[in-house]
């Protein structure tokens, strides 16, 4: 120690020194406008908006994650079915061959496996589109169009190609030949 440092000035109690107002050196204007207990408030309130936030993102995230985890159990055999439909379509081109004699093994046989092939789809969901009626775009692929005796337009007058749907989902459009009006001859010439 100095001789000139007074030793009790040394032992003054720390606390003291800690107890120094800091506002005292910072101007007005610089001064926080805010009571602290409404800056705690708003704290908490912006805490609160974000779990709420956080908490309706996990739900809306655990609701996405079910319906999509549903969905694939729901089809997740419908690109094995996509496959097999050609495989069905020549099937049936070989029951019209076997067809002409329907007393033979061959036709029996296939006939029996035809019917197993049917339950399969029909226990899958899958199930054939209606080709009678009205022409829908959204079910049916028109190949064709032919003059009709009745002239009304729009209506399928025969089938290409079976079309097939899983559940509410199109695995292939029906194929089919459309109706249109027949048009009126033109007058022989002058």
């Amino acid at each position: 120690m100095h001789a000139d440092q007074d030793p009790q000035s040394s032992n003054e109690n720390p606390e003291a020194a800690a107890e120094i107002d800091p506002a005292a050196d910072v101007p007005a204007s610089e001064a926080p406008a805010q009571d602290p207990w409404e800056e705690l408030e708003a704290e908490a309130a912006k805490w609160k908006e974000m779990s709420l936030r956080t908490a309706a993102e996990m739900d809306n995230l655990r609701k996405r994650t079910t319906r999509e985890r549903e969905e694939a159990i729901r089809y997740a055999n419908q690109r094995l079915l996509e496959d097999l439909i050609p495989v069905i379509d020549n099937f049936e081109m070989g029951m019209l061959a076997a067809a002409q004699d329907t007393k033979s093994m061959i036709y029996i046989g296939m006939d029996m496996v035809r019917r197993q092939l049917n339950e399969f789809l029909s226990a899958q969901g899958v199930e054939e589109i209606p080709t009678t009626g009205a022409f829908d775009p959204n079910l049916h692929d028109a190949v064709a169009q032919e003059e009709s005796a009745d002239g009304e337009e729009g209506r399928i007058l025969r089938v290409t190609r079976r079309g097939f749907r899983i559940r509410d989902r199109l695995l292939r459009p029906a194929s089919v030949v459309v109706s249109k009006a027949s048009t009126p001859e033109e007058g022989g010439a002058a």
